[in-house]
């Protein structure tokens, strides 16, 4: 009995067996004939073009699968750039366009003509301002050195008529101021002793003085109106140029730094030429006007020992001359 029942056991298990048998060794053969025919197809037949290839591919089903993790990532990749079919950046700017001088001479010929305008104007005024300066600086040298000789002359003389004698063109302003009082003392000969002689002496010296301030501070308001509207000038131009860049901007449809710089630094550059002009004017009104002061002072000096020399010509006759002869003289 354990005989038997193990010889069914052993032909069941044949019979299981011989169907996997079968099953494998068809898959063995349907393996080796695809290799085999896809070794042939690499050798001997040539590979399918890409429309080939495209119209060959059976349509895909609705819901596509997923793409792999390699060919998702080909996908994210940007293509490689050629130089063939290559579309220009938006915003390229040709290198010819852009300015290569950026040196003062070149920013000035290169900005609109209302800059140019205001930064020619601008240099005008600042030649204007050191020409003055110069003119009258030597103007005021030579006044105050002629002063000061007419008042050591005024000084160690004892009359109008001595001082007359001695005053030469180097002393010009002593020997005019002279020459008044002792044309006013001729005017006045028949009231020598009047109290109004020496006012009215004083009042001549008064608008001499005046006229020499007058002449001196000829030139002076061209400084300070340059100091004071150079700025503003020059800030004009700044502006105008500023808007001339913005304007651009809009037109090259683009904010680069290469673009907008030169515009701005034209502008900027009309600002610097507008403070040149002013600062220097300002600085150069002072030391004038200082100058000046200094050359009023000289005067009024030389007028005051003026009216002295009168003052003492005065009681000089008056003391030597008779009542009588000055009650004649009247008459």
């Amino acid at each position: 009995m354990a005989v038997s029942s193990l010889q069914g056991i052993v032909a069941d298990a044949m019979l299981v067996v011989r169907p996997l048998r079968r099953a494998l060794s068809m898959c063995l053969v349907l393996a080796m004939m695809l290799w085999a025919g896809a070794a042939v197809s690499q050798v001997g037949v040539p590979s399918p073009s890409a429309s080939d290839a495209v119209t060959s591919v059976p349509a895909a089903p609705a819901t596509p699968a997923a793409p792999t993790a390699p060919a998702a990532a080909q996908a994210e990749l940007p293509p490689l750039a050629t130089n063939e079919g290559r579309p220009p950046a938006p915003a390229a700017i040709e290198r010819s366009n852009l300015p290569h001088d950026l040196s003062p001479w070149g920013m000035f010929m290169a900005a609109d003509i209302v800059v140019k305008t205001v930064m020619i104007g601008l240099a005008l005024a600042s030649l204007a301002v050191w020409t003055v300066w110069l003119a009258k600086l030597l103007e005021l040298i030579t006044a105050r050195a002629g002063l000061r000789r007419g008042l050591r002359a005024l000084e160690a003389e004892p009359s109008l008529d001595a001082a007359a004698m001695h005053l030469t063109r180097r002393t010009a302003v002593a020997r005019g101021m002279v020459g008044l009082a002792r044309a006013e003392i001729e005017l006045s000969e028949d009231v020598l002793g009047g109290a109004g002689l020496k006012e009215r002496v004083a009042s001549r010296l008064s608008g001499l003085d005046a006229a020499l301030t007058r002449r001196m501070r000829r030139g002076m308001s061209l400084l300070a109106t340059v100091g004071a509207t150079a700025p503003f000038v020059g800030l004009f131009g700044t502006v105008w140029g500023i808007m001339n860049s913005f304007i651009g901007i809009s037109k090259s449809q683009t904010t680069s730094l290469a673009v907008v710089a030169p515009g701005i630094a034209e502008a900027l550059l009309a600002t610097g030429i507008g403070l040149v002009a002013a600062i220097p004017a300002v600085i150069l009104y002072n030391q004038l006007s200082r100058s000046i002061a200094i050359y009023r002072a000289l005067v009024r000096e030389t007028s005051d020992e003026v009216e002295r020399l009168v003052s003492r010509d005065i009681d000089r006759r008056l003391a030597n001359w008779p009542p009588a002869a000055a009650l004649a003289k009247r008459g």
